[in-house]
């Protein structure tokens, strides 16, 4: 069962710039029957050099070109992927020119320079600069081209593009000649200088020169070859317009040309096992055959589901997607119809299909912030009989747009108070005094909201952050700054149009908040309902706390005077001399609880006695403490008068 290398692998050979680059295999294993599928992934090693078309480049400038011109050099290829690829490139010193490395879409590099001091003909007629090229391996490979620059007069206007992107979709199987996209250049020049021809820009890859062609006279750029969404999903194209003077201007574009897929790719079905013949007598579930099925199409043409994006506030009645499918029964048994089966509540009251063709219609206007997704199932049937029917899932999603301004959470802008925030005098600079808080309730894009500082008492004095909304001091507050400042804070998102609010912020100057207080009685309102309700409030915490006082007041003189009373009697009993016993009174310890039943004793007490001798009768129950207690009660009587009086004493009725 080990998977061995057979030859000598070459990854680029194999994959080219797709990555990642893997192999994939099947494994039948019998007994049982079983069939695995595996992936074996073949890692990068940086084992090429960046290679440059040609060793030698020239450019021809002119001396007018104004300092931040661009012009694009020749690209360097690097058969690896990933961080092996090439990475950046390098340009060696020179006074005139920087190197801007940029990434297309697809990740791959392309360096520009840029012209950063003018040129001076009479001062310097040429320039030899090398550029390098190096990708990402350690150590780094690198590749080299020399750079030659002719510093030469020109002609005085360079062609302008009427747009610096333009955008395209062509289907993958549209024929070759059929129009992409028509760029248009002018040149307010006279004559050769002012007549343009357009061309590829010299980094343009030979796979685009290969797919598309470019008019030199019109500006069209027409399919050439044989486009395939699987491979390729979008093109970057680079276009120039140069004219005919002696020293021509250049103008440079860009080309988005995005591949729509079509259904060109049949599902596969592959038969990997077959297990025949079947026996009559095979049970249940016996393994016949193992089928798989793959479509390398993408999207509703790779997929029995359909994913449909709208924009919010989108027009009633407006078709949104259209259902097709197909029967292949003949007559009244091919036959379609299309049904709209109901996820939820909502869908009937918002989407409405054509029982003949599967157009979907919204019925009314979506809003993101509403609800963002919808999903349902539309049913296909068939007019036969019985009837079939298939059903595929459809998920609506709302896409958002910016229809709403952001909203200040604070300061609130609808409160009657005012809120003032107070800084001492002294502070240093950088010191936040309060923030600014909002919400958009758009999304993404649309809900960043940046802040800007308007209008202010003393712009010198504050600053607000860009996309935080603090405020902060800009500089250290001295005594002689204004006592009350106000701050109109400009809140926009980033959506397009650009929605935008404002918020006012108040800002007291004081060493201590009695002196914001003075000094806010001059803008405190005059007639606010809330003072009598916090009056009411103290009014009443008042005469509870009141209330409470007396009563603990009262308890503790009812104490005091019970204790005092107890205490007198206690006195005068002691001072008594002892009496007879008169009337018994029997308690029941066992009955009262504080003795076990087998301990029960009869306490016989007078009820004008502190003191009384305790009588004790042997427990029901024999037990260790019990013959005790009987030895005790038949020993001294002193001895037992003593340890009985001493347990006898009652508690006082304070205690």
């Amino acid at each position: 069962g080990a998977l061995l290398v057979n030859e000598r692998i070459d990854r680029e050979e194999l994959c080219g710039a797709l990555s990642p680059c893997s192999i994939s295999f099947e494994i039948v294993v019998e007994n049982p029957l079983e069939l695995y599928s595996g992936t074996v992934e073949i890692q990068d090693i940086n084992d090429n050099d960046p290679v440059f078309p040609s060793s030698q480049a020239r450019l021809e400038i002119s001396e007018s070109v104004a300092a931040g011109a661009r012009f694009p050099l020749e690209s360097a290829q690097d058969p690896d992927v990933g961080i092996n690829s090439l990475q950046t490139y390098q340009l060696s010193a020179n006074p005139n020119f920087v190197l801007d490395v940029q990434t297309r879409v697809d990740g791959s590099k392309y360096a520009e320079l840029v012209l950063e001091k003018e040129l001076d003909r009479e001062e310097q007629r040429e320039l030899n600069l090398v550029l390098t090229a190096l990708d990402g391996g350690s150590p780094p490979r690198s590749a080299h081209v020399q750079i030659h620059i002719d510093v030469v007069d020109a002609n005085d206007n360079a062609p302008v593009f009427n747009q610096s992107t333009y955008k395209a979709s062509v289907r993958e199987n549209t024929p070759g000649g059929t129009l992409v996209a028509r760029i248009s250049a002018y040149d307010l020049d006279d004559g050769p200088n002012g007549d343009i021809v357009y061309s590829f820009s010299s980094h343009t890859p030979a796979k685009v020169r290969e797919l598309f062609a470019l008019d030199s006279a019109t500006g069209e750029l027409r399919v050439k070859g044989q486009l395939d969404y699987e491979e390729t999903k979008l093109y970057e194209i680079y276009l120039q317009a140069k004219d005919k003077g002696a020293v021509p201007g250049v103008a440079h574009c860009k080309v988005l040309v995005e591949v729509v897929d079509v259904n060109d790719n049949a599902p596969e079905v592959t038969v990997t096992s077959v297990y025949s013949p079947v026996p009559e007598d095979a049970a249940p579930g016996t393994v016949v055959a193992l089928l798989s099925v793959t479509d390398l199409d993408s999207h509703d043409n790779g997929q029995d589901s359909y994913d449909v994006y709208v924009l919010e506030n989108n027009m009633p009645g407006i078709p949104i997607l259209n259902v097709s499918a197909t029967d292949p029964d003949l007559g009244h048994n091919a036959h379609l119809s299309y049904t709209l089966l109901q996820g939820d509540s909502t869908v009937g009251h918002l989407f409405s299909i054509n029982r003949e063709n599967g157009t979907l219609y919204l019925l009314t206007s979506l809003d993101h912030e509403d609800q963002v997704e919808f999903n349902m199932m539309v049913q296909v049937q068939d007019g036969g009989f019985p009837p079939l029917a298939t059903n595929v899932s459809v998920s609506v999603y709302v896409t958002d747009l910016n229809d709403n301004a952001p909203t200040v959470l604070y300061p609130h802008p609808n409160s009657t108070a005012t809120n003032t925030d107070v800084v001492a005098p002294g502070t240093p600079a950088g010191h936040m005094v309060t923030k600014v808080v909002a919400v958009d309730a758009d999304a993404g894009y649309n809900a960043w909201i940046s802040y800007t500082l308007l209008q202010a008492t003393d712009p010198s004095l504050f600053s607000v952050g860009l996309h935080s909304g603090e405020i902060l001091t800009a500089r250290q507050l001295r005594e002689d700054d204004a006592p009350q400042h106000t701050l109109v804070i400009l809140l926009k998102d980033h959506g397009e149009p650009v929605l935008s609010t404002s918020a006012t912020v108040s800002i007291s100057v004081a060493e201590m908040v009695k002196e914001v207080l003075t000094d806010l009685t001059d803008v405190a309102p005059a007639n606010d309902p809330r003072k009598h309700v916090t009056f009411y409030l103290i009014l009443a915490v008042i005469l509870v706390s009141a209330a409470f006082f007396l009563t603990m007041l009262s308890v503790g003189i009812f104490k005091c005077y019970k204790w005092r009373q107890s205490k007198e009697l206690f006195n005068s009993s002691r001072s008594t001399t002892y009496r007879t016993p008169g009337p018994f009174h029997h308690i029941d310890a066992v009955r009262g609880g504080f003795t076990p039943p087998n301990f029960y004793h009869q306490v016989y007490l007078t009820t004008d006695s502190r003191q009384s001798d305790l009588l004790c009768k042997k427990p029901f129950t024999s037990s260790p403490l019990g013959s005790r207690q009987s030895t005790i009660r038949n020993g001294e009587p002193g001895l037992y008068h003593q340890i009985v009086g001493t347990a006898s004493r009652l508690p006082t009725p304070a205690e």
